[in-house]
Order: C-alpha cells, then structure tokens, then sequence
C-alpha cells in the first residue's frame, strides 16, 4: 500500500465524522467524478481515503499535476494504491480485461488495507465504502467487516435503473438472459414514467458483449448491497427513475459545488485564451471523452465538415489518456478557423461566453456539464449508455439535435455542416437549454439537502 498527505500532527481526530473509502473503477470517466465528489465530502469536514491503482495514483501524484495539487490543498483527503493486476502491455481499452482483473487483484488485498488505514487512525476507522460501477465487489468486503456502503454512480440515474432491470426484462421474456440483446423487436419502458426507447438505447445493448451483460447482472447483486445509490444528477432532470428504486439519491449538480478543476489528462489551457478572443456564442467545442476512439475515415469527415463550417471550432484530439491514437488529418483540411487541443478544460469551456454549442459523445459527466451551463448539443454517441442520454438530450429535455449516419455508416462531412447549422438557427432549443440550466440549479439546494442526510446517515 501506498499512502501520502500524512496526518497533520496538529489536527485531532473528531468523533462522528465519517470516513469514507473512496474506490472507482480504474479509468477516467469513473475516477474524475468520484475525486470531485470526494472534494465536496472533504468540505463538509469528511474523511476521505481514496484508492485507486498504482498506475493511476502515479498520475494523481505526479510532480506538479494539477490533481496533486487540488488533492495536496484537502487535509481531509488521503490517497492510497493497490495494484489492479493489469499489465503495462495490456489493452486498458478491453474493458472485460480491466474488470475481471481488477477484481481479482484487488480483492484479495483489499481487507488488509482497510486493516492498514484503520491502524493509522484508530479514533475515526472507515465507516463507509463509497464505489463506483464495476467495483461493487468491494461493497461485498465492507459487508463482510461490516462496513457500510454507498455507490457513486457515474452516469444517469436512468441507465442506473435500466440495469437494475436487468432480470425483471428477462423475466418477461423482453432480452434474452445469455447477452442482453432483446427477443423480439420492441421498445423498452422501464417504468410508466420514463420514456419509451429502443433496445439499443439500453447501455449493454450497442456493446454486444455477453461478458459485459452478465458480469453487470452480477454486479448488480453486489450493489444492491449498498445502502444509497448517489447519483450526479437532480430529481427534476430524470423524475421517472427516482420512483424505480428507493436506493437512488439525487446529489447534483455537483459542479456547483467545484471550485478545483480536475483532470488525470495534462490540460492545455492555451485554449482558454483563444476562446476570449472570439465572439459570443460563436465557438463550436468539439469532444468525445475520453475513452472513445474513431475509425480514419470518420476522422477525415469530422475534420472536413468542421472546415466545412466557416466557423471557429475548438476540437479536442485526444493525446495524452495512455491509449495510443494515430489520427491522419486529410491533405486538404485546412483548420485555419479552428484550433486544435489534446485535451481542454471543459469546465471552463462549457461556461464561456463564446461558446454556442457542443458536439459530444453524450457520456454522463459531459451531457450534465452541458445543460448545466445551458449549452445545446450535437448528439454523437458511441456506445454503453450515450444513447440513452441522447434520448433525453433530444427527446426529453429538447436541447439537441442528433446527427444522421449515411448509407455507408458515417456521419458525413456534409450532414454535420446541416446540422450545426440548423442548431445556431434554432431559438427554441437555445431558450430551452437556458431554462434547463436555470431548472438545474435551482435543483442545487434539493441536492445538497440530500447530501447533508445522506453524511448524517454515515455518522450512525
């Protein structure tokens, strides 16, 4: 095990603050939410340990990473390692790869760790196991020690419940139980309240992976282990799924509460000076998270439509998340009115006046990051649960519009021209998207309140 920010020798323990266990699965998308979260526990006077991989601790502590800073200004916060077994070799993107041997390292020597933390600080031992999806094993460790446990679900609370519904679906004869893929051709509505979708719009659908399907299945027993599911999200956005299970928790929005901006990637902040220099809402922000990759051929279309545009753009290119991207821009992109970044603050950029709108791949922590700054979207979705989020982005919530593929399967340059253009046009989904983000934060306090009850219930 590895530790560091030691405790401060002037400090003193404080009976009844809770101390929770932080562990995400070992990828960005999980780790940046739950390291945020576990900043808005640290600043209502909680004690966090956060676990995560060796690799992945590297990172955080890396000389003058920003992570290491943010984590290095929280006395509350405590970050520790184990190893996640996968080899440095590996395809971290084999996602089935990553989980069952992470689940086979980690297990084994989680127990001695928690004995290990608890030593350090016998006044104030861990009290609550805080996971994310793909790490509800852990959650079967603490029940063991009898620890109590919470999930941190990194995506809507829609998909939360979709897999929830796992073996009712199978039940009723709608998917079959092998892989998930439905039975017959049908739309799916979870319960009367959520809207009607179609089968790919489940987030184990579109992977076609029966390994994926069944270990969630799986996982989904573990879970239910925990005794909140506390989701980045507010009740007024997604309604129908708090009535699916008594375990969900709407905490959002928790960029409200975030005053450090985080990231594992190295930031290039060269593009917030571009962006002052642009007029308002003139910016088209270009993102597809960051673990989607795309085939060549649909780069060059990308790249050609947003020469096709005749507008500035800040498009990220993704370089520096340790999976190796070799993109061939065309000979004949010219880029002139763009500029092109590794990775941005998006943060930052979804709340600048020059933005005007965001073509995304619709995961979770981007789709609330937009509406939050009321930024309409351009729904580009890959796989897992971003066409779910699609259907609310363009559906539900009506501040979006979705590309179309062409016969060939890509999304051509020519239909994302149309379609950009026909969102700048569209005044209806603009003063949508800014009632949405007036919605949302006014959800803030409903938010807080539940996380105030739900660290009081960790105290017990």
């Amino acid at each position: 095990m590895r530790a560091s920010n030691k405790p401060d020798s002037n400090s003193q323990s404080v009976m009844g603050i809770p101390h929770f266990l932080a562990i995400p699965f070992p990828i960005p998308g999980h780790i940046n939410p739950l390291m945020q979260f576990t900043q808005v526990l640290a600043k209502y006077g909680c004690k966090i340990t956060f676990l995560s991989s060796d690799e992945n601790y590297h990172k955080l502590k890396s000389a003058g990473g920003e992570h290491g800073r943010v984590l290095e200004s929280h006395s509350h916060i405590k970050l520790v390692s184990l190893p996640d077994g996968v080899d440095p070799e590996d395809d971290r993107k084999d996602q089935a790869k990553v989980i069952s041997t992470t689940i086979n390292t980690m297990r084994a020597k989680l127990p001695k760790l928690i004995e290990d933390v608890n030593a350090l600080d016998i006044d104030n031992n861990i009290s609550c196991i805080i996971v994310t999806k793909n790490m509800g094993w852990a959650l079967e460790v603490g029940h063991q020690l009898g620890i109590k446990g919470a999930l941190f679900w990194p995506a809507s609370a829609t998909s939360l419940a979709s897999f929830n519904s796992i073996q009712r679906l199978i039940d009723d004869g709608t998917i079959d139980s092998k892989n998930g893929l439905p039975i017959r051709k049908q739309e799916i509505q979870l319960s009367s309240n959520l809207p009607l979708m179609e089968a790919a719009a489940m987030p184990w659908y579109c992977l076609d992976n029966a390994f994926f399907f069944l270990h969630m299945k799986q996982e989904m027993q573990n879970l239910n282990l925990a005794e909140r599911w506390l989701c980045n999200t507010t009740f007024d956005l997604e309604a129908g799924a708090f009535s699916t299970s008594p375990k969900l928790l709407p905490i959002g929005p928790l960029m409200a509460n975030e005053h450090n901006m985080c990231s594992l990637s190295q930031e290039d902040i060269t593009c917030l000076e571009w962006m002052d220099q642009q007029p308002p809402q003139s910016v088209i922000y270009v993102s597809f998270g960051t673990m989607v990759t795309m085939k060549s051929n649909q780069f060059k279309e990308l790249a050609l439509g947003l020469d096709l545009l005749r507008r500035p753009f800040l498009w990220v290119v993704r370089k520096d998340n340790g999976i190796v991207v070799n993109y061939a821009y065309p000979d004949e992109f010219r880029g002139s009115q763009g500029k092109i970044v590794g990775w941005a603050p998006q943060k930052k950029i979804l709340s600048h006046p020059a933005i005007a709108c965001f073509i995304s791949h619709c995961g979770w922590n981007s789709t609330m990051e937009g509406v939050y700054n009321g930024v309409p979207f351009l729904c580009w979705p890959f796989c897992s649960d971003q066409f779910m989020n699609k259907k609310y982005i363009c559906d539900v919530w009506k501040v979006g519009l979705a590309f179309q593929r062409g016969g060939n399967g890509l999304i051509l340059r020519e239909e994302i021209k149309n379609k950009v253009d026909q969102l700048l046009d569209d005044e209806e989904i603009k003063g949508t998207s800014l009632k949405l983000m007036e919605m949302i934060i006014k959800n803030k306090a409903q938010g807080d309140g539940n996380l105030s009850k739900f660290i009081n219930c960790a105290k017990e």
